[in-house]
Parts: C-alpha cells; sequence; structure tokens
C-alpha cells in the first residue's frame, strides 16, 4: 500500500497536519507522500491540475494500491481521483470542501467575480508563502466543471470533521454521508485546521487503514 497526503487550497506539503503525519507514519515504518500542488505556479492552480498532479504520481508505481489522505481542498481533490482511478483502495478525507465550487460562488459578490474575470487575477492569502498572492480567473471557470454529486464510487472511506468548522460546514459532510453507507463520518471538537485534534486523528488513520501499532 502507498500513502499520499494531498495538502488543502493555498496551503503546502510544509503545512502542521503534513509534516506531523508524515513523522507518524515513518515512525511506524512506512512513507507517506506529500504532494505539493504549488508545482506549476499557484497562480495557475486548478482542481483538474491537482487530479492529474496526483494520478501521475499513482501512475508511477501502477501495481500498488493506494490510500489517499486528503485534507480539505485535498479532500475534494481525493474523492476525484479515485472516481477515476481504480488504484486508490482507501480514502481519509480531513474536512473535505464538498461545497466547493458553490462556496466561492456564496463567498464573492457577483461584481467581484465579474472584476476577477475583467482582471484575469484575484488575490488571496497564501498559508504556505503567508503572503497575498494572484490566482487566475481559471481556478473559478475551471471548479464550474466539476459537480460534487456525481460522486458515487464505494470505496472504504474515512471523512473527520469538525464541529467548530466555519470554513467547510461540517453540514457538508453530514448531507454527504447520508447515502452513501461506504462512508464514515467522525465528528470532533475542533476548527478546520483540526491541529487540536492531530492525536485523535493518527488514531483513527492508524486503525481504518490497518497501520501496525508499533514497530516493535
Amino acid at each position: 500500500m502507498r500513502y499520499f497526503y494531498l495538502h488543502g487550497f493555498a496551503s503546502g506539503p510544509q503545512s502542521f497536519k503534513a509534516r506531523d503525519l508524515a513523522a507518524r507514519f515513518r515512525s511506524r515504518g512506512q512513507e507517506l507522500t506529500l504532494l505539493d500542488f504549488n508545482d506549476g505556479g499557484f497562480a495557475d492552480l486548478t482542481l483538474t491540475r491537482q487530479i492529474q498532479q496526483v494520478e501521475r504520481a499513482i501512475a508511477a508505481e501502477p501495481s500498488q494500491p493506494v490510500t489517499l489522505i486528503g485534507s480539505s481542498f485535498g479532500g475534494l481533490t481525493a474523492l476525484w481521483v479515485a472516481e477515476r482511478c481504480p488504484q486508490v483502495a482507501r480514502l481519509v478525507l480531513l474536512a473535505p470542501a464538498l461545497g466547493f465550487p458553490r462556496s466561492w460562488h456564496r463567498r464573492l459578490l457577483p461584481e467581484q467575480v465579474a472584476a476577477w474575470e475583467r482582471s484575469g487575477e484575484l488575490l488571496v492569502y497564501h498559508y504556505g508563502e503567508q503572503r497575498q498572492s494572484p490566482l487566475k480567473f481559471g481556478f473559478l471557470q475551471d471548479a464550474d466543471r466539476y459537480d460534487s454529486s456525481t460522486l458515487r464510487r464505494s470505496l472504504p472511506t474515512l471523512i473527520l470533521h469538525g464541529r467548530a468548522d466555519e470554513t467547510v460546514s461540517i453540514n457538508l459532510s453530514r448531507d454527504w454521508v447520508r447515502d452513501r453507507n461506504w462512508v464514515e463520518l467522525i465528528e470532533l471538537d475542533t476548527d478546520h485546521g483540526m491541529g487540536s485534534a492531530i492525536d485523535t486523528i493518527w488514531q483513527v488513520i492508524l486503525k481504518g487503514c490497518n497501520l501496525p501499532l508499533s514497530t516493535s
């Protein structure tokens, strides 16, 4: 089994969750591959580019099954990859961005979307770079091609979501599992960053991914 971590939007492989989980995997003699969706430039980021990047990484060893651990926008990416790639055998999703792209259309006023289209770029805060970075309008155009309600592949899936998440509502995950009996939702007392729940997240991964409890 190969394990990949897919970070969230405007984040990177150096995020707290990515580094922490990678270290915990190493302590169990396993490698957690941390992909960097900033490769190719953040300005040109799209969901399609992320999906294709994960698919290329998986295809490097076509005989190996894969577990994808995806955070927020990375969680949504994991769902789309799993729909298209039979090598994906298990998903662990941390506050997946199931409301995307509708959430962006609700967040931005129509005049803001129009201004973004006219100028071609929107400044957003990049948490990995800790600065405002431009994002091209193609990000939203590409996103509008995707309808998450069509995702129906049945495979072992764990969703961990914080009840205090103000970025991605936990109600989206509650709605998601309602008619997908292959998905288990674990609700946590944490926010979108989930840093305070990292020990619980790790215990769920240990059990759900059948990792050895210790290296001894």
